[in-house]
C-alpha cells in the first residue's frame, strides 16, 4: 500500500482518500457556530444578565469537574457517574423503543393493506399521538404502580406512532402499477410481501424509525424526571435541579445531546446503508 499526494490540500492511501478543503466545509462551520454560541453563552452569564452560569463552571464547580473526570464511578444506589446514568436510560429506551418498532411495523402493515382498519383506526390513532410524554406519566403510574415498567410505557407509546402512522403511509403508496401486475401473474403473499410491499414501504418505514428514537430519547428524560428513585439522566437532572447544582443539570444537557446526535446519527446510517439503491 502507497501513499499518493495529489495536491497539498489533499492525499490518498489506498482506496482511502482525504482532502484538507472538503474537511474544512464540513467542520469549520459548525466548530465555528459551538464557539460562537458558548462564547455569547459565557459572556451573558458574566455581565449579570442571566443567572444560568457560563459553561466554564463544568470545569470551576468542583463536583460538576469531578463528574467529567470519572464518569465510569459506581458507589451504589443512585449515586453513580454520567456513563452509568445514561446507560440505565438508554437500556430502557432500547427495550421499549424495540417493542414499538415491532408493534408499529406490524399494525401499520396492516392498516395499509387494510382499508376498512385504515378508515376505522386512523382517527383514533392520530387522537392518541396528540398527547405528549407527560400526560401519560401518571396514567401509566397509576395504571403499572411501578416506576420502572412506567417509564417503558411512556417511552413506548410516545415512539410507536411515528413508526406505525409512515409504515401505514408507505404501505399505501405502493403505486397501483405493481400491484396490478402482481395480481396479474398471481405472486404468492410471501413474495408479494418480500418483493414489492417491503421494499417500497421501507423508505418511509425508516423515516418513522428515525423520528421514533429521537422521541423515544425525549420521553425517557421525561419520564424520569418525574419519577423518582431510578438511575437514569432524567431522574440525576431532577435531583441536581433540586440540589440547585446548576452546572451538573448542563453537564447532563451534554450528555443528552450527544446521545441523541449519535443515535440519529445511527439511524441515518442503517437508513442509507438498508434502503440504498
Amino acid at each position: 500500500m502507497t501513499a499518493k499526494l495529489n495536491s497539498p490540500a489533499s492525499f490518498r492511501i489506498g482506496n482511502f482518500s482525504f482532502s484538507w478543503k472538503k474537511f474544512g466545509r464540513a467542520v469549520i462551520p459548525p466548530l465555528g457556530a459551538i464557539l460562537i454560541f458558548l462564547g455569547l453563552w459565557e459572556a451573558l452569564s458574566a455581565s449579570g444578565i442571566t443567572l444560568l452560569p457560563g459553561p466554564s463552571s463544568l470545569f470551576t464547580d468542583a463536583r460538576t469537574f469531578e463528574l467529567i473526570r470519572y464518569p465510569f464511578y459506581d458507589r451504589g444506589g443512585i449515586d453513580k457517574g454520567m456513563f452509568w446514568q445514561t446507560w440505565a436510560s438508554l437500556q430502557r429506551v432500547g427495550i421499549s423503543y424495540t417493542l414499538a418498532a415491532i408493534v408499529g411495523i406490524s399494525l401499520g402493515i396492516a392498516i395499509g393493506t387494510t382499508p376498512f382498519l385504515f378508515r376505522a383506526l386512523d382517527p383514533l390513532f392520530l387522537f392518541l399521538r396528540t398527547v405528549p410524554p407527560l400526560a401519560w406519566v401518571p396514567i401509566s403510574l397509576a395504571a403499572l404502580n411501578k416506576n420502572e415498567p412506567a417509564a417503558l410505557f411512556v417511552i413506548f407509546i410516545t415512539a410507536v406512532w411515528p413508526i406505525l402512522i409512515n409504515t401505514a403511509v408507505g404501505v399505501k403508496q405502493i403505486p397501483q402499477d405493481y400491484i396490478n401486475v402482481a395480481k396479474v401473474i398471481q405472486v404468492s403473499r410471501q413474495k408479494y410481501f418480500f418483493k414489492i410491499l417491503l421494499p417500497s414501504a421501507l423508505p418511509y418505514i425508516f423515516t418513522g424509525l428515525r423520528v421514533a428514537i429521537s422521541l423515544a430519547w425525549l420521553a425517557i428524560i421525561a419520564a424520569e424526571i418525574v419519577m423518582s428513585g431510578i438511575v437514569g439522566i432524567g431522574f440525576f437532572i431532577w435531583e441536581a435541579y433540586q440540589n440547585n447544582y446548576i452546572s451538573e443539570v448542563i453537564l447532563a444537557l451534554v450528555w443528552i445531546g450527544a446521545v441523541g446526535l449519535l443515535l440519529d446519527s445511527m439511524m441515518g446510517w442503517l437508513q442509507n446503508k438498508i434502503t440504498k439503491g
